[in-house]
């Protein structure tokens, strides 16, 4: 008897811990907007859950992992210029001893691009980390398809 409740008990556990939560407290939306017949804009948008944060393009070497976009080469057009971003929040992180850049709620990245034929696809990755005051999550990869009509 002691043998099945033991059985049962770790069958329980091990279905419970299945269902466990991962945390995903930041997601991505994509779009574009053609601002003349050579060139759009590529906007990335990051929407941040309360109380956590992602970290700037520019943070300096030996702190958090940074925000950093790679775009797939395409005949279809160029990058012009790199990725932009809005002004960052900056502030001393006893974690890592230094200040660093980042966002909380929300945060849109633009990057501009040169067509070269009237419709394409730009594709690419996403790479951040994002933190709290308490924990911070391993880095995460995420890709991206941005239709350009």
């Amino acid at each position: 008897m002691k043998k099945i409740t033991l059985v049962l008990s770790m069958v329980l556990f091990t279905i419970a811990g299945a269902f466990a939560q991962i945390e995903k407290p930041v997601t991505w939306a994509y779009s574009a907007k053609k601002t003349s017949k050579t060139e759009a804009v590529i906007y990335l948008k990051a929407t941040i859950d309360d109380r956590w944060h992602i970290y700037s393009q520019n943070v300096k070497d030996g702190g958090p992992v940074k925000t950093t976009f790679t775009f797939a080469p395409s005949k279809d057009f160029s990058l012009v210029g790199k990725t932009i971003e809005p002004k960052a929040i900056v502030k001393y992180e006893s974690t890592f001893k230094m200040n660093v850049s980042y966002f909380e709620k929300a945060v849109i990245f633009q990057q501009k691009i040169k067509l070269n034929k009237g419709t394409t696809v730009v594709k690419g990755k996403v790479e951040f980390m994002v933190c709290n005051d308490k924990q911070c999550l391993p880095p995460e990869e995420v890709e991206f398809s941005v239709p350009v009509k």
